[in-house]
């Protein structure tokens, strides 16, 4: 089978694959080519796949999509780590793909503050426009 991995600037992977295991909110899982096609939303994790000659490659991914489709498997995620020892791949999980999220929360909690507030304003000038 075929894997993808996209990036937003760039194709990450283009390989050929003999399996591919990630992690999902509900749980790790694993395709093989004959497996149904399946969807899955990503969790921070690894990664692996599985060369034809047995060779396993872990990659840590951010949170994405992975979508099998026949004999092609496409994972779109907004950031790959590779290259580094598994054990390193899993802390970077732990702390660099982690501490994105939580700068993700703050961002979202702070656009939910500006749009509350805009709302409120909106209505406020409603109030006043009609009486």
């Amino acid at each position: 089978m075929k894997l993808r991995i996209l990036l937003p600037e760039r194709v990450a992977l283009d390989e050929q694959v003999a399996k591919v295991t990630a992690e999902a909110e509900n749980g790790v899982f694993c395709l093989l080519p004959r497996h149904l096609d399946f969807v899955a939303i990503l969790v921070p994790g690894l990664l692996a796949f599985e060369d034809s000659a047995g060779k396993q490659t872990f990659l840590a991914v951010d949170r994405g999509t992975l979508v099998k489709c026949g004999d092609q498997v496409l994972v779109s995620t907004p950031r790959v780590i590779s290259g580094r020892p598994l054990g390193e791949l899993q802390r970077a999980v732990d702390e660099e793909l982690q501490a994105l999220d939580e700068r993700e929360r703050r961002a979202r909690a702070a656009l939910g503050k500006l749009e509350a507030d805009f709302i409120n304003r909106l209505v406020q000038w409603e109030r006043q426009a009609h009486g």
